[in-house]
């Protein structure tokens, strides 16, 4: 057995009257002193209660703390102590990312990160890309940024705006939440275009085209104070419908193109300023039972015009091969309409370095490069870019940045590179 030996620092004398002490001496040296720290909290206690029941004694308490505070750091304050500070917002919580927005037809609306998308050859099978409701499809596909304002544009000319985070966020198969809930449409308003805004400046335009060819621009500070319950963008003639919106810095050129395959290019210049609450002029003409389905902004030398049918079937043309007219011509043919192709779903104007996202009235998606769909002519049915199931079409079409970093995938790829050409300009009016 060890022994441990103590050293308590006391002398032989007192080690010795320790020991001759009795029991209950001890006993009652503990006593005292619990005896004293009793009274010692009681002066404590009313201490306090007297600091709590006089405001002067608290100021003065305060004083003589800052004054002892200000002898024991007299270097300079490194800190500012300010009366009022900028506000902090959510916004300040919310990362800013690239985001997929898709709508469907019946008006449900979801964001999606762009990185959610695999990128595949033309030709693909494709991926589901969004569930939907029975007897519903998408209609609407495109990117924006979390932090931009997304401006909704109505068939009936109207237009409201939300942030882009405000979306619900969902993956590639959710359904997303009703429009309904988001922005406050009248009775049976229809959201037909869409447009992204970092911010509202007087350098910068807004031109809005109507399915029956008509074409307006209003400066986009005009729209700076847009309520929930929305504004009016443009005044519509009977039977019309607002079909598309794009911003611009007043100097571009345009395209609107048609469902039967025509196009008409102009200067933007043709088209004055103009406020909201006024109609259009007219931006081409048409013939027969054709509409305006899309517009597209040039605003580089080197652009191309990327035209796709509704069976699965496009093309990248030069846009100079779309002969440049006044407005209100009848325009040129961009692709040859044939039951082969379908009508015209969507002209665009991509980059070589985006990816050509197409969606399909079931959901499905591809995702593939710009830049392996084939540059052939105007007058000319394309190639194929998606094998479609029985009954399937082409609902929508959008261009998202690439990510090199992304692998392709190789599906299974329809070969159908050789266009068909049937020169058939001579049918149409060539005049402007």
């Amino acid at each position: 057995m060890k022994i441990y030996r103590i050293d308590f620092g006391l002398s032989e004398i007192q080690a010795k009257a320790i020991l001759e002490m009795r029991l209950q001496r001890l006993t009652g040296l503990e006593r005292d002193k619990i005896n004293a720290e009793y009274k010692e909290l009681f002066v404590t206690i009313e201490r306090l209660k007297g600091i709590l029941a006089s405001k002067e004694l608290q100021m003065q308490i305060i004083a003589e703390e800052l004054t002892e505070l200000q002898k024991k750091y007299k270097d300079e304050r490194r800190t500012e102590i300010v009366y009022n500070s900028q506000d902090f917002t959510i916004e300040d919580m919310i990362a800013n990312e690239e985001v997929i927005v898709s709508i469907s037809h019946k008006g449900f609306i979801k964001r999606t990160p762009v990185s959610n998308y695999r990128r595949q050859n033309k030709g693909g099978r494709g991926a589901s890309g969004a569930a939907t409701y029975d007897d519903d499809f998408i209609e609407h596909v495109f990117q924006a940024s979390t932090h931009h304002f997304l401006m909704f544009f109505t068939d009936g000319g109207q237009v409201y705006r939300v942030k882009v985070y405000d979306l619900p966020e969902g993956s590639k198969n959710a359904k997303g939440r009703s429009l309904a809930n988001i922005i406050q449409m009248n009775g049976e308003e229809k959201v037909t275009a869409y447009l992204t805004v970092k911010e509202f400046t007087d350098d910068q335009f807004i031109v809005m085209s109507t399915k029956e060819g008509v074409i307006k621009k209003t400066s986009l500070s005009a729209f700076e104070s847009v309520r929930v319950t929305g504004k009016i963008g443009i005044l519509l003639h009977d039977n019309d419908k607002l079909i598309s919106a794009r911003l611009t810095d007043g100097s571009n050129d345009i395209i609107l193109g048609t469902r039967n395959g025509i196009a008409c290019r102009f200067r933007e210049t043709d088209v004055r300023p103009m406020g909201r609450a006024t109609a259009g002029v007219r931006g081409i003409t048409l013939e027969g039972d054709d509409y305006v389905i899309s517009m597209i902004i040039i605003r580089r030398p080197d652009a191309q015009v990327l035209v796709v049918g509704e069976r699965g079937y496009g093309k990248r043309t030069k846009y100079e091969d779309f002969r440049l007219t006044r407005r209100g011509a009848k325009g040129v043919i961009s692709m040859n309409v044939t039951e082969k192709t379908g009508k015209v779903v969507g002209i665009i104007s991509p980059l070589d370095a985006e990816d050509l996202i197409v969606m399909t009235h079931n959901g499905i998606l591809i995702r593939q490069p710009v830049k392996d769909i084939r540059t052939i002519g105007r007058n000319t049915q394309g190639v194929k870019l998606i094998r479609l199931e029985e009954g399937d079409q082409i609902a929508d079409i959008t261009t998202v940045t690439r990510d090199e970093d992304d692998e392709s995938e190789t599906g299974n790829i329809v070969d159908n590179s050789i266009p068909v050409d049937l020169s058939q300009e001579e049918l149409f009016n060539k005049k402007d």
